[in-house]
């Protein structure tokens, strides 16, 4: 896929990696729509950051637990650049132990209403268009969350109901690639530990000890948290350099998965 002249909905895109991601797309051309809901402190600067590449994207601050406003969503960004060729599913909401404590109904109906819900409903909605483009591509981003659970260092970071809500995000990858094929690819990026979503730059990780912080630094084979450019980067491979893949995921994680351990020498032997 060409990104020039293509149109791309980046949900979640007023800071971190949803702004990373449709600074990227419009920087090679696309036509950019980008959505927020909360951190409305950031909407200057977000504004700023585009106008200093010569981009003029569709800013929509939208409610995406309100479903029944995703339908009109779309259809303004069709209304507006005449087509959608791309759908960045970076919507989420992850609920950290350490800030929030035990669960209470609210916060775990908020993550699934988010990290889940909300990404059915955007790509229901814009699933048509994406077919009527020929070459539409979808990437939706979740978390190892999914994986790994409430367990080993990461247990202060992902709470039960943001880890379920993140396994969801598979399953739905794998049932969207069937639906959308062969016009439509769908792909998700599963990230891992990354700043300004679960480390440096959020209130969570401040409240992390240092020994906490250690503890997930050694249990990821590459030593260091994720940054925006990793994600930016991946995003940009699926789009443009993989063609032939759809249903699958990229484990963006730095190893963490992996763990810590590393591969000792081969033994000598007795023969």
């Amino acid at each position: 896929m060409t990104l020039s002249g293509k149109t791309a909905l980046v949900l979640g895109a007023i800071k971190g990696i949803g702004k990373g991601i449709a600074l990227s797309l419009a920087g090679e051309g696309a036509r950019v729509a980008a959505t927020y809901w909360d951190w409305e402190e950031e909407l200057d600067r977000m504004t700023a950051d585009f106008a200093a590449i010569g981009a003029d994207p569709l800013l929509l601050r939208i409610d995406l637990r309100d479903t029944d406003a995703i339908p009109k969503m779309v259809d303004r960004v069709v209304d507006r650049f005449g087509r959608l060729d791309i759908l960045i599913n970076n919507i989420e909401r992850g609920g950290w132990p350490v800030v929030h404590g035990p669960y209470v109904r609210d916060q775990w109906d908020l993550e699934m209403a988010t990290t889940l819900r909300a990404k059915r409903w955007v790509f229901d909605a814009a699933l048509p268009h994406l077919r009527a483009s020929g070459d539409g591509a979808v990437v939706n981003l979740s978390s190892i969350a999914g994986l790994v659970g409430r367990s080993g260092p990461a247990g202060a970071i992902f709470n039960d109901g943001y880890a379920a809500a993140n396994r969801g995000v598979s399953l739905l990858t794998e049932t969207w690639a069937r639906m959308g094929a062969p016009e439509v690819r769908v792909n998700e990026i599963m990230l891992g530990i990354f700043g300004s979503r679960h480390a440096e730059g959020t209130r969570g990780w401040g409240l992390l000890t240092e020994d906490q912080k250690a503890a997930i630094a050694d249990h990821t084979l590459l030593g260091r948290t994720g940054r925006i450019e990793d994600a930016v980067r991946a995003v940009r491979f699926l789009l443009t350099e993989a063609p032939f893949m759809t249903g699958g995921v990229i484990r963006l994680d730095g190893g963490y998965v992996l763990g810590g351990e590393k591969v000792g020498p081969m033994p000598p032997g007795v023969l």
